[in-house]
């Protein structure tokens, strides 16, 4: 093949795909609009615009930069109750989970965090008592469709979670597809609540600028989530006092923020909650909530100073 024909040909190729891309944006876009309603929430100089229908499914979404707002966090959490007390790894055996239950009784904390498949072994363990039962959907790339992961919220839904913990469409928010991204969450968030259960949106901070963080936690605020939440761990970063701050400032005081991620101390989960958190996800539940008791002489709450941002 020529230089010439193989040229035209890689020229051609380029051409076809933006014409598909542009394509496909622009029968995204034709959304209906009898009936819909729209929202705006503004933070850190840029806007989210989320459209709903007359069922609230997601019709479209926008984010351009305009404004700012502000947001606080609450008055004297314990760090204890705040922690979802939490086994990922892709090994864990039955004994191991069933010991994560027996801690997270003994120390009160808010739940236990686990894999879909050990929802209804948690659920069982931890009937009567005042834990809830955490699981990850789409976890932990974000990467699977709407469908599965409505399907997945459903099932863990059904073996006795009460607490939902999805991560993003991260792909879909860098490409600034924010319908996919906004009706991503809105599809689970709808799932979730129609069961009386709680849903975490998981968006990845150690992969996302600024800007993508900001847009992130709107959508997710805006399609009804009830956390924002910024790690799941397996992506090279975790939980920073600058993102918990950001974060915060961005959702202000309606939702909660989940700090998740490389939180091992009480020291640390202590300046976490004072940057915004109202939520811990760590596996050493058990050496922060000891770290706390001796700090506080036993039986104390942290006393984490209050924001305005």
């Amino acid at each position: 093949m020529s230089p010439e024909v193989e040229f035209v040909e890689k020229l051609v190729e380029v051409v076809t795909r933006e014409v598909l891309v542009a394509l496909s944006e622009q029968g995204q876009s034709s959304l209906p609009h009898n009936g819909e309603t729209c929202t705006e929430e503004c933070a850190e100089g840029i806007c989210v615009r989320t459209c709903f229908d007359n069922i609230g499914r997601v019709v479209g979404a926008g984010a351009e930069r305009i404004s700012s707002s502000l947001g606080s966090i609450p008055d004297d959490p314990s760090v204890g109750r705040m922690i979802d007390h939490t086994m990922l790894k892709p090994d864990a055996t039955r004994d191991q989970i069933a010991q994560l239950c027996y801690e997270a009784r003994k120390y009160e904390f808010a739940s236990v965090c686990v894999n879909p498949t050990h929802v209804k072994l948690c659920a069982d363990l931890l009937k009567g008592s005042p834990v809830k039962v955490c699981t990850v959907i789409g976890f932990p790339l974000g990467a699977s469709s709407s469908e599965v992961k409505v399907y997945e919220t459903e099932t863990a839904l059904k073996d006795g979670a009460t607490e939902i913990d999805m991560v993003i469409n991260i792909g879909a928010l860098k490409a600034k597809d924010l319908d996919l991204v906004a009706q991503d969450i809105n599809s689970v968030v709808r799932m979730a609540h129609g069961s009386g259960a709680i849903l975490k949106v998981i968006i990845e901070t150690a992969l996302l600028d600024h800007d993508e963080k900001v847009t992130a936690c709107l959508l997710a605020k805006e399609a009804g989530a009830d956390f924002v939440k910024t790690s799941t761990g397996f992506s090279g970063g975790g939980a920073t006092i600058e993102d918990i701050e950001l974060m915060r400032r961005v959702v202000g005081p309606e939702i909660g923020v989940k700090a998740s991620g490389g939180v091992r101390t009480y020291e640390d989960a202590v300046s976490m909650v004072e940057a915004g958190a109202t939520r811990i996800g760590a596996s050493a539940g058990i050496k922060i909530a000891q770290g706390e008791r001796e700090a506080q002489g036993g039986n104390g709450a942290v006393s984490a100073q209050k924001k305005a941002y």
